[in-house]
């Protein structure tokens, strides 16, 4: 996904700069993808969320079964660590569809003042 966002919204820099492009047709387009791409980040923020909050959960946990003295706590920090091994990259992998999705609102934005249509930021 990461690598589809990327070059999609190159390219759609591209067709920018461009003068003689069918802007009614690429608005449709960017909506479009804008909409998939919202979409594939509401559902990474959910997963993402989702493994933070077992991730604080199993550091309380391993600490509270180590504050007790009772067995597990050691074994608990080990869930925890393989929480943390995935927790990272789903935060990189959201971080870059947030960043990359607001971009794309900003060549909405210029694509729609190119059409002479609405407001622009610019």
């Amino acid at each position: 996904m990461e690598k589809r966002i990327l070059e999609y919204r190159r390219y759609m820099d591209e067709m920018l700069l461009r003068k003689d492009a069918d802007w009614e047709r690429l608005k449709a387009e960017h909506l479009t993808q804008i909409a998939f791409f919202q979409h594939e980040r509401l559902i990474h923020l959910i997963v993402t969320v989702i493994f933070a909050v077992l991730t604080m959960m199993s550091i309380c946990m391993a600490f509270a079964l180590m504050a007790l003295g009772l067995q597990g706590g050691i074994g608990w920090l080990g869930v925890t660590a393989v929480l943390m091994v995935l927790l990272i990259p789903y935060v990189r992998h959201y971080y870059i569809l947030e960043n990359e999705v607001q971009k794309m609102y900003g060549q909405y934005d210029t694509l729609v003042s190119k059409m002479g249509e609405g407001f622009s930021l610019q």
